[in-house]
């Protein structure tokens, strides 16, 4: 008889709440003793193990505060020497900057969330539009022109 190899698989879970600490959501994981790895980053966690027991995992933690904690695919484990960046000398490691940038943006998609959720309809900021005058135009010519 074969055993068949189940599927292996990563997931970050980046957190953006005021409510819950990576090392609030680590603790759950541990106590939940579920087979999974768990490394803890300035954003978050690092979750490495079977499916089905990171995706119960990544659901029990979004339950936390589900509007504020985000899931995202990794294509290596944490450690792995093709993205460990130990092992390669140093210095952040590919797609780093990238995801910093994702994170910066996570409380303004929070709030909007918590804003959706509540019903609330979401404000749209805009201007009105307005024709300029053709002396007002000329003015900012004759401005510009004569620095």
């Amino acid at each position: 008889m074969t055993e068949t190899k189940k599927e292996e698989i990563t997931k970050y879970i980046v957190i953006s709440s005021d409510e819950v600490l990576p090392s609030d959501a680590a603790m759950i994981i541990y106590e939940s003793e579920f087979p999974v790895t768990v490394k803890e980053t300035c954003f978050g966690l690092i979750v490495t193990g079977q499916k089905e027991d990171v995706q119960a995992v990544v659901e029990k933690i979004r339950q936390l505060d589900k509007n504020h904690i985000f899931v995202k695919d990794r294509g290596f484990p944490a450690g792995d020497e093709r993205r460990c960046r130990a092992s390669r000398g140093g210095g952040p490691r590919p797609g780093f900057h990238f995801l910093r940038e994702e994170v910066k943006m996570l409380p303004a998609i929070g709030a909007a969330l918590d804003e959706l959720e509540a019903n609330e309809p979401v404000k749209e900021k805009r201007k009105e539009k307005c024709r300029l005058n053709v002396s007002d135009l000329e003015k900012v010519i004759e401005k510009e022109l004569a620095r």
